[in-house]
């Protein structure tokens, strides 16, 4: 398996503009404002890379760094906010949201990714596995606690190694195959058992009255659905406190068709809200083979077809 990089430091790796060699030279993510926070395995050192394409044709750009998907000022927070809350109103890192609540008639405090330091929440079996990434919490005027939902964001993990074709571009602005490859094994064997545990320990939050947003590039949205048996098996519902939104965000237009110098917006492209039993449900839902599959396969191996 071969795969090439398709954006780094927020540029496409095909950008020859000074923009996009600027803030290479400067190891910078211009979605956090800072220094990129991405690290190459055994060196330690800032990769740079927010997305791959696999080298097969029309393979599409799959975003494998979290922070791609904070681009214009954590865009997609505020979306999840409005569809959560039904109303638009400002964020605010933690517990300063509740003076800005009190003088602004309401506000969101933002918990998550440096915004509101960690919640402290009980551990299972020594294991933080409660945590989501984001938790965004409504405050009214008077700085109370209404309500809050949970945002989990998930991007691709990759295999293989990338760090050829990062030190050609970080060198020349040359684009290299190497051999990352993108790890849809986690689909299953981790992102839909933790969508299903965490939506449950939502559901029973008085307070949580949306359950869960999944949030993650098309590519994964698509393989989780379809491992799921697709949407007829894990049918609409209205959003309810044991709800799961997908949202599939991502490149709001063709990657390769963005402007030298410019970086590529996301967007939501697509979305589905079910229960967490109907995910729970099509998950353990396996399709069995016909039977005796393995000693049919061990007579042809000893003697032929």
């Amino acid at each position: 398996m071969a795969g090439t990089i398709s954006e780094f430091f927020g540029y496409r790796a095909a950008d020859e503009s000074l923009a996009a060699r600027k803030m290479a030279a400067d190891k910078r993510c211009p979605f956090l404002g800072s220094a990129c926070t991405k690290l190459l395995g055994r060196t330690r050192t800032i990769s740079g890379v927010c997305s791959i394409r696999q080298k097969k044709p029309g393979s599409p750009s799959v975003i494998c760094c979290p922070n791609r998907m904070y681009a214009e000022d954590y865009k997609m927070l505020r979306i999840v906010a409005r569809r959560a809350f039904h109303e638009e109103l400002p964020l605010f890192a933690g517990r300063t949201a509740v003076e800005k609540a009190k003088a602004l008639g309401g506000a969101i405090a933002v918990f998550g990714h440096g915004w509101g330091g960690e919640l402290r929440l009980p551990k299972r079996d020594g294991v933080g596995s409660y945590f989501v990434d984001w938790v965004l919490a409504r405050l009214d005027g008077d700085g109370s606690l209404v309500d809050f939902t949970a945002v989990e964001v998930q991007t691709i993990d990759t295999t293989g190694k990338y760090s050829d074709a990062q030190k050609a571009l970080a060198n020349g602005r040359s684009i290299v195959p190497d051999t990352v490859g993108l790890n849809w094994e986690n689909v299953s064997k981790r992102i839909i058992p933790q969508i299903i545990y965490k939506g449950q320990v939502l559901q029973r939050e008085e307070l949580c009255k949306t359950g869960l947003y999944f949030v993650c590039p098309m590519p994964i949205y698509s393989r989780v659905i379809a491992r799921l048996g697709g949407k007829e098996k894990i049918p609409a519902f209205p959003t309810q406190p044991a709800a799961i939104h997908f949202i599939a965000y991502d490149y709001a237009e063709n990657l390769d068709a963005v402007e030298q110098g410019e970086i590529a917006s996301l967007d939501v492209v697509e979305e589905h809200c079910t229960t967490v039993y109907k995910i729970q449900e099509a998950f353990s839902a396996v399709s069995l083979p016909e039977g005796n599959v393995y000693g049919d396969a061990i007579r042809r191996s000893l003697y032929g077809a």
